[in-house]
């Protein structure tokens, strides 16, 4: 069993920068995949940007060039490096974990509010 934790998430002026993170409790060692997603206001659940255990990562073309994901096995940690923010950034941003069990099982955190506004 995994639980995520986002934490980093306020109101940050367009232009500026943020980190997210998100801690993994429980089993870390038995997660393929980590990932995070946004939902913005009247809008689908959407991927962000992924990282595998491996450390290959993939970006959506909107954030592509602003937005870095990486992770830090050692404390057991996923970050989420966001620059340049801009007001259609704004939503709540979610981590998500995917753990392999002969199908894909996913765990989700709470989410945490990113808000870029002057």
């Amino acid at each position: 069993q995994v639980q995520l934790v986002e934490s980093g998430g306020g109101l940050v002026q367009p232009g500026g920068s943020m980190r997210l993170s998100c801690l993994a409790s429980g089993s870390y060692y038995t997660l393929s995949v980590m990932a995070w997603y946004r939902q913005g206001p009247q809008n689908e659940r959407e991927l962000v940007a992924s990282i595998t255990k491996g450390g290959k990562t993939k970006t959506v073309d909107s954030v592509k060039g602003r937005f870095t994901i990486s992770r830090n096995d050692a404390q057991n940690t996923v970050y989420l490096q966001m620059n340049n923010l801009a007001p259609e950034d704004t939503a709540v941003y979610y981590c998500n974990a995917v753990e392999w069990r002969g199908y894909e099982h996913n765990y989700w955190g709470q989410g945490t509010q990113v808000t870029v506004s002057a």
